[in-house]
């Protein structure tokens, strides 16, 4: 992937460019903002986000008042250079409304039925960080809780149970109980990865290192 510059953004009439902001973790857009040439200087150099306020016509610090500011992980420009994508770790929701991410309203093409699974793209990240929110429940309340309270072993114990589940249930030729066991194996790998101090992220990281585009698998 080729590096770029501040020099190489272009900039509208008005002197502001269109910022993508798209969860690290997750993959999940969360919001669209506007930033100037300084706002951009003040992202990199703190570190986190910041935009240019249309309404109010003045520098605006993500989260500076609320909390949720956005760290950034990395910053794109896209092929034109007049629009910039944003990966940010976010320390709370994005939206005013204090929904996770702005894009909560949804519209149905044609007026045909939602599909709801359009976003499952996303689902595992999101997932991962809201497993990390329940571990710190009470075992009484969450299952979470309750086998992470219940140690390593227990906890591994469930990883293979539900990895010889899906094994028996792929050698059946059983398609929907495979389907079953096999998001039962997936939440407990999360799980299994909070127990062992693991990020998500972590384990695509390694998983997208050997991934070799020019060859077959």
């Amino acid at each position: 992937m080729e590096g770029f510059s501040l020099d190489d953004v272009k900039f509208a009439g008005d002197g502001l460019a269109p910022v993508v902001v798209q969860d690290s973790g997750t993959g999940e857009v969360l919001m669209v903002a506007w930033a100037n040439r300084e706002a951009l200087e003040l992202t990199i150099e703190r570190g986190e986000m910041v935009f240019w306020s249309r309404s109010r016509r003045e520098i605006w610090h993500k989260g500076l008042t609320s909390g949720n500011k956005m760290k950034l992980m990395e910053l794109r420009a896209d092929c034109d250079g007049d629009t910039l994508l944003a990966l940010v770790t976010p320390a709370g929701p994005a939206c005013h409304t204090g929904a996770a991410s702005c894009f909560f309203r949804r519209l149905a093409p044609d007026g045909t039925e939602l599909n709801e699974a359009s976003d499952t793209g996303t689902f595992l990240g999101r997932l991962f960080k809201y497993l990390e929110t329940r571990a710190a429940d009470s075992p009484s309340e969450s299952y979470t809780a309750r086998l992470l309270a219940s140690g390593r072993s227990r906890v591994a114990q469930k990883v293979g149970e539900e990895g010889v589940e899906t094994a028996l249930a792929l050698a059946t030729g059983d398609a929907e109980n495979f389907r079953y066991e096999a998001a039962d194996l997936l939440y407990h790998l999360e799980v299994a990865c909070i127990c062992a101090g693991v990020p998500l992220n972590s384990v695509l990281a390694e998983l997208k290192s050997r991934h070799k585009p020019q060859e077959k698998r």
